[in-house]
């Protein structure tokens, strides 16, 4: 009997081995894990790219001014180097955007039947790239976004010129592979069939049309960027975007809306939850008043107190009303000098203008993210320089049809009404504002400053660019040297997280600080 132990404990061992084998993977699977992704939610996940922060961007061109000197508020308002002030837009690129983007390429593959989806893909990395590389110039690149696909975890960082290289091919790429017999992508947020009822389609191929006109507006974009650089290539690059047909109507726009509840514009409701700190800026201001523009009491007004905002539900919105705060001046400032400046709000604040809470800067208004009135100002700039036919007289009806197509926009914001057509014919024909040969350059990146009040990103990629409109310096301090912020600085965490990757970008661009220059910024 006692022989026999051995062998009935084996037999019981490869018995219970038998039965925990059964099953197995049926048991140790969780039926609700995400097991595969489909390439297209991937992508419409990806379209609500970061446009830039009011606390930011803005700032640095002027638009948009924290008086407040302390703390984290002080950023480039002051010509200080803050990480929190610097993160946003990388911070909202890469872990979303760049991720989505790039897995969803990785799906597909080389040989999918899906080439429209492919694509649109391939043409909004190109977006979220050129804002990426026009705020910081070197960033991960090539090696972006692949820790999943292939485990690369610390990725280097690529020369901007080369990417920006990358980018001008990838457009003229996908653009070209757009099928119009090919695949509808439903889930596409700019034109699919849940998009905005301005610019929905329902076929293919109206899909395919909406899109090559966003793709080559994003390299007529792209093409004026080397305007300063390289104008032969500027030009040339221009030309083969308006040859491939760019935006025509606003009916081309791509944007998205928020409905304020479930989806909520997060940089929006800052301004709601944080509006002591939140003015509008005397340059912008004082451009708004001297030309009587119509869409001021949709974007700046005062509030009954400036640091609860919201319990004002019918703020003053009338335009002689309206003041800015001062460049590089603090708040302390501003309550303690009442013979230059306007001191304190009675009832909370200070005594200057704010966001208009219910419009422009509302939770639940849209995000344009390339659009036919900055694609006409584009084209109204390229035509005063001759890389494309017609001189002044083009250049000046780009620039009306543009003014025409922002000021139309406002529609889709809330608690607006549209503005008439004499209202836009007056603001045409105001002085500082109707078009002529000798200040057309001047009068048009005007007109792009003010059409990109909720694009901080592009504002502040096309001041780089044009130096225009002509801003004076925050001289608050000298930590610019006289000078504008340039770029902003990688996140302090790369420093330790992606450290020998992080240390040559640095050393490559003459230094992570903000007044290094992107290549085209030279």
């Amino acid at each position: 009997m006692k022989q026999m132990k051995p062998y009935i404990l084996a037999l019981a061992v490869t018995l219970l081995a038998t039965a925990c084998d059964k099953d197995f993977v049926e048991v140790n699977t969780n039926p609700y894990a995400v097991t595969s992704s489909d390439p297209a939610l991937l992508f419409a996940g990806a379209q609500r790219t970061h446009l830039g922060n009011w606390g930011s961007e803005h700032t640095i061109v002027q638009q948009f001014v924290s008086p407040f000197n302390d703390g984290a508020t002080i950023g480039v308002n002051f010509n200080a180097d803050i990480d929190l002030n610097n993160n946003p837009k990388w911070d909202q690129s890469y872990p979303g955007a760049v991720r989505n983007l790039v897995q969803a390429l990785t799906i597909l593959g080389n040989t999918t039947d899906r080439v429209n989806l492919k694509s649109m893909v391939r043409i909004w990395k190109v977006q979220t790239f050129m804002g990426l590389v026009d705020t910081y110039g070197d960033v991960p690149y090539f090696d972006a976004g692949k820790a999943v696909s292939n485990g690369v975890f610390f990725p280097a960082y690529d020369d901007d010129a080369l990417i920006y290289d990358d980018l001008y091919n990838e457009l003229k790429e996908a653009i070209a592979a757009l099928n119009p017999g090919g695949d509808y992508v439903g889930s596409d947020l700019f034109y699919g069939a849940n998009s905005n009822a301005s610019t929905k389609t329902t076929t293919a191929t109206e899909q395919v049309a909406k899109w090559k006109k966003l793709g080559n507006s994003l390299l007529l974009r792209l093409g004026m960027r080397y305007s300063k650089l390289n104008p032969a290539k500027a030009q040339t690059i221009v030309a083969e975007a308006f040859a491939g047909g760019v935006m025509t109507s606003n009916a081309d726009n791509a944007y998205v809306k928020y409905d304020g509840s479930t989806y909520v514009h997060a940089e929006n409701n800052g301004l709601r939850n944080f509006s002591q700190f939140n003015y509008a800026a005397e340059p912008f201001v004082n451009q708004l008043k001297a030309t009587n523009d119509p869409r001021a009491r949709y974007m700046i007004a005062t509030y009954f107190n400036a640091g609860q905002v919201a319990n004002d539900l019918n703020p003053n919105t009338t335009l002689g009303d309206q003041y800015g705060v001062p460049i590089g001046v603090t708040s302390g400032q501003i309550t303690s000098d009442l013979i230059n400046y306007r001191g304190s709000n009675p009832n909370g604040g200070l005594a200057y203008s704010q966001i208009n809470i219910y419009a422009v800067g509302s939770p639940a208004a849209p995000d344009f993210y390339v659009t036919y009135a900055q694609t006409s100002l584009l084209l109204a700039e390229a035509a005063k320089r001759g890389w494309i036919p017609g001189g002044d007289a083009t250049a000046q009806t780009h620039y009306e049809n543009a003014i025409e197509a922002d000021i139309l926009v406002y529609s889709l914001y809330p608690t607006t009404t549209p503005i008439s057509a004499t209202a836009i014919d007056n603001y045409i024909a105001e002085p500082e504002v109707a078009y002529n040969p000798t200040d057309a350059l001047e009068l048009i990146n005007t007109q792009y400053w003010i059409v990109n009040f909720r694009n901080g990103t592009e504002a502040f990629a096309n001041f780089k660019r044009t130096g225009l409109p002509a801003l004076s310096p925050n001289l608050f301090n000298n930590n610019l040297g006289g000078g504008f912020v340039r770029r902003l600085t990688y996140p302090d965490r790369e420093g330790s997280a992606n450290n020998a990757n992080f240390e040559a970008a640095s050393a490559a661009i003459g230094g992570d600080n903000l007044t290094s220059r992107v290549f085209w910024d030279n």
